[in-house]
C-alpha cells in the first residue's frame, strides 16, 4: 500500500498540518485503518477508494474516525490531482459528512465545506480553569469554541488536556481577532489521542461562521497559530465555508501490509 505524507495550509515543509494519505482499490478492514493511522502517529490519516467516478473518503485519528477534516481532504485532493490525475482540477469525495468538492486555483487547493451550526453556552469555571483564561463568549457545535479579545491569550494558552477532556465538544477550539489577518485560534483534540492539531480545517467551520457575522464580512484570511502554524484564505457564502491553502509533499512511502 502506497502512502503519501503532505504538509497541508502549508507553502514549505514543516509548516501547516502533516496528513498522511492511501489511495487504495478498495477498502481495507477499519481495524487495519485504525492501526496504520496509530501507527502513523498524525492528527489524521485518510483513506480514498474510487468509486462510481467519485472518491469515497474517510479520516482517522489516533482516536478514531471522524465526520469531517478538512486539512487531510486538502491534502487528499493535492495527491489526485498530483500524482493520479493530473488533468484533474476538481473533485468530489463521498463523505460522512456528504459530498465535499475541492477546487484546484493555480497554486492553492479550495475546500467547500457545510458550516456548523453555533449554539451559545455559558462559560462555566470548567472552561475556565481547563483553559487558564476567561472566555468572552463561548459556542457549540460539534465542537466547543471559546472567543476571545487578545491573540495573545490564544498564543500563549497551555491549557490542561486531561480537563479539557471534561468538557462538552468532540474538540476544543480557542479563537481571537489577529493584528494581521482576521481571525487567529487553535485547535485541540485530546479526546481523539490529538493534543494539538496543528491546522484544523473542521474547525475553521465553527471559528469562520462566528467571525464573518462578528465582523460583517464574507472574505476572511484566518491564521492557526499553533507552532508549525497555518494560513487558511476563506470564504463565508449560503452557510458554506470556503478554505483554501497550499499543500507541499514531505514522502512517499510503501506500507508494508
Amino acid at each position: 500500500m502506497k502512502q503519501y505524507v503532505v504538509d497541508a495550509f502549508a507553502d514549505k515543509l514543516f509548516e501547516g498540518n502533516p496528513a498522511a494519505i492511501c489511495v487504495i482499490e478498495k477498502w481495507p478492514k477499519d481495524d487495519l485503518m485504525q492501526a496504520i493511522t496509530i501507527e502513523n502517529n498524525l492528527s489524521e490519516t485518510a483513506f480514498a477508494v474510487k468509486e462510481d467516478g467519485k472518491y469515497h473518503l474517510r479520516w482517522f485519528t489516533p482516536g478514531g474516525e471522524i465526520d469531517l477534516c478538512g486539512h487531510a481532504t486538502l491534502a487528499t485532493a493535492f495527491v489526485l490531482m498530483n500524482y493520479y490525475e493530473k488533468n484533474m482540477s476538481k473533485v468530489v469525495f463521498t463523505t460522512l459528512s456528504g459530498d465535499l468538492t475541492v477546487l484546484k486555483k493555480d497554486h492553492l487547493y479550495e475546500l467547500k465545506f457545510p458550516a456548523y451550526e453555533l449554539k451559545k453556552v455559558s462559560v462555566t469555571d470548567a472552561i475556565q480553569k481547563a483553559l487558564g483564561y476567561s472566555p468572552l463568549e463561548a459556542y457549540m457545535g460539534r465542537d466547543l469554541m471559546c472567543v476571545f479579545d487578545n491573540e495573545d491569550q490564544i498564543i500563549n494558552m497551555k491549557p490542561d488536556l486531561e480537563q479539557v477532556k471534561q468538557l462538552d465538544g468532540l474538540l476544543l477550539q480557542v479563537t481571537a481577532p489577529g493584528s494581521t489577518v482576521d481571525c487567529i485560534s487553535r485547535s485541540f483534540a485530546p479526546k481523539l489521542g490529538v493534543s494539538e492539531d496543528p491546522v484544523c480545517g473542521s474547525g475553521h467551520c465553527h471559528i469562520i461562521p462566528y467571525w464573518s457575522k462578528r465582523l460583517q464580512k464574507n472574505t476572511l484570511t484566518a491564521y492557526q497559530a499553533s507552532k508549525r502554524g497555518g494560513t487558511l484564505y476563506c470564504r463565508f457564502e449560503d452557510n458554506k465555508v470556503f478554505m483554501a491553502g497550499e499543500a507541499v509533499l514531505y514522502s512517499v512511502a510503501e506500507l508494508n501490509i
